[in-house]
């Protein structure tokens, strides 16, 4: 059944594969390079100061919660996963003091305005409804993957990101590593 070729050519792709895996271990980050011409902040570089709109159509700018610790996330209304969390970051301002979320809707502003009558939130939400140009990338979001968290420290730095949506559990874990309390 198994001849001598078959077993040495199956040995030389396991062994390719492994090669493989380790350079790219070496020399690759995992994460997909930003488009050409565009700086992604990564953990320790001061935070960017976004100058969007609420759903009032209010201009707001992150730099309003200077001195706080901001989880930043980035969300959109078709996003279920993102849904489903906002209730447990509502209730997280509550739970951990000197946090502020703010939440930045990646999406159509009337789809979110609409959503938020449905689905209030106690938090403030930020609207960029340029999709194509999402400052989600801008803060390390290089697989466009919503939802996606960043925490920024009082003095305005990146401490922590995140893909991907919170259970309570983790969204602990990850205040606590970031050194939020």
């Amino acid at each position: 059944m198994f001849n001598r070729t078959n077993v040495l050519i199956v040995l030389v792709a396991i062994a390719g594969a492994a090669f493989g895996l380790a350079l790219g271990m070496m020399f690759g980050s995992g994460e997909p390079p930003a488009p050409r011409g565009v700086t992604v902040l990564k953990t320790g570089d001061t935070r960017l100061d976004l100058a969007l709109t609420d759903p009032d159509g209010k201009p707001r700018r992150l730099s309003e919660w200077d001195g706080k610790r901001v989880l930043l996330n980035f969300w959109a209304t078709w996003c279920g996963p993102c849904r489903d969390e906002m209730p447990l970051l509502d209730h997280a301002r509550s739970q951990y003091p000197g946090l502020e979320v703010v939440g930045v809707a990646v999406d159509d502003p009337a789809a979110v305005v609409d959503y938020l009558k449905e689905s209030p939130v106690r938090y403030p939400i930020l609207i960029a409804d340029d999709v194509a140009h999402s400052p989600a990338l801008l803060y390390g979001d290089t697989r466009d993957v919503l939802p996606y968290s960043v925490l920024i420290g009082p003095e305005g730095k990146v401490l922590a990101q995140r893909a991907g949506s919170f259970t309570a559990e983790s969204l602990g874990a990850w205040l606590k590593s970031a050194g939020a309390r």
